[in-house]
């Protein structure tokens, strides 16, 4: 990939990071009168959030959220409300509220294996356990892949999606953890299969694909969120260079970096001038709306890979990394208390297109992944951090 894609954006200073992590840790702790007994939704209304039940696959999100402050800050109250939090999302997988779906790692992760990482909390660690026998129950030994979402075994819903690569660290964790190998054994195979078809020959990712139920074969690849199915949805793009440098992280397959390699080189080369992807790559210029959550997804995937490479290419996607938080900071960070309560602006959740079914649904605000993703990637380039992933 070239060195120097993008020299009109500079990169993030180390005092431009401090002060923009800042900001965020003190939106979170004034945030928190609304929100520790409830939660914040996937997108923001006009730029500001509203109070929900822990019911959405995207709760765990504003939980960590909650973790980044009080690892930046100590305020004692951060940690108070977090701890509350993961205390509600235990009573959601023992109740089963909304967990019939593959988003455990996204749900635990950043709330419960979080809380055990950096309190030793032991119900944290048996909740999240919990979420991941859940979601190795949605496991298909036919096609070797985890069902995203609806009934199990459902022609329709027989199916991965690009984002799981995010849930398998629940996985691998719990397999430390507890001894128990069938974690990391589901984990291994979910990514081996989504990595050996979620790729089209441009390099592009599909954000799902189906496999046929009675023999378990690959079937075919579709969009659910994208302009069209052969569109490079932007988020499902980043969720794929993230996941693909996790899924790395844990095995070192060399494989993997190749994959990490050509998607984020497709990636690169689809970006407007400011580094900010439209919400699908499809697009690279023109009035569709932005999803600045890709950028951050993309940043932390950049700097995770980073760890594992030589100091040469771990330079350019550090480079690359900074770059991209830079854009961030000077043209997305929310600025004060007036303009939102969230984090990051011009985020889409999900663009109706003529090709896909969606409605239209955070198009142009803050989405509360991106705000997450976000501030860890502030936390990542201001010191040695340990992941919740």
């Amino acid at each position: 990939m070239k060195t120097d894609l993008f020299p009109g954006i500079a990169e993030a200073s180390g005092g431009d990071i401090a002060a923009a992590l800042d900001a965020c840790a003190g939106r979170v702790y004034a945030n928190l009168p609304e929100f520790t007994y409830r939660f914040q939704p996937p997108a923001s209304r006009n730029n500001f959030y509203y109070p929900i039940e822990n019911t959405e696959w995207t709760t765990g999100f504003w939980t960590g959220e909650i973790w980044l402050a009080w690892e930046h800050s100590r305020r004692e109250v951060l940690k108070y409300a977090a701890l509350i939090q993961t205390e509600d999302f235990r009573d959601r997988i023992v109740r089963g509220i909304k967990v019939d779906h593959h988003d455990m790692g996204f749900l635990y992760s950043l709330s419960c294996v979080a809380a055990w990482k950096l309190t030793g909390n032991e119900r944290a660690k048996e909740t999240a356990v919990m979420a991941a026998d859940k979601l190795v129950s949605r496991f298909h030994e036919k096609g070797r892949f985890i069902q995203a979402w609806g009934p199990l075994g459902a022609r329709d819903n027989y199916r991965l999606i690009i984002d799981c690569l995010l849930n398998l660290p629940l996985l691998h964790w719990a397999s430390e953890v507890t001894g128990n190998a069938r974690y990391r054994e589901v984990a291994l195979a979910h990514a081996e299969t989504c990595l050996r078809v979620i790729l089209r020959p441009d390099n592009s990712a599909y954000h799902t694909f189906f496999f046929n139920p009675e023999t378990g074969e690959p079937d075919h690849g579709a969009t659910h969120q994208g302009y069209k199915d052969d569109s490079p949805w932007a988020r499902g793009q980043a969720w794929g260079i993230y996941g693909t440098a996790l899924s790395y992280r844990y095995t070192k397959n060399p494989e993997y970096l190749e994959v990490f390699r050509k998607m984020t080189e497709f990636y690169f080369d689809r970006l407007p001038a400011d580094m900010v992807p439209y919400w699908d790559l499809y697009f690279t210029e023109g009035e569709e709306p932005r999803d600045s959550s890709a950028a951050a997804i993309t940043a932390c995937g950049l700097l995770e890979m980073a760890e594992y490479l030589e100091d040469e290419e771990a330079g350019l996607y550090r480079k690359l990394a900074r770059q991209t938080v830079g854009s961030l900071i000077a043209g997305y960070a929310v600025r004060n208390d007036t303009e939102s309560n969230g984090l990051l602006l011009h985020g889409t959740y999900a663009k109706n297109s003529p090709y896909n079914t969606c409605e239209n649904n955070g198009v142009d605000e803050c989405v509360s992944w991106g705000d997450y993703f976000f501030m860890e990637a502030l936390t990542r380039l201001s010191k040695d951090w340990t992941p919740y992933w």
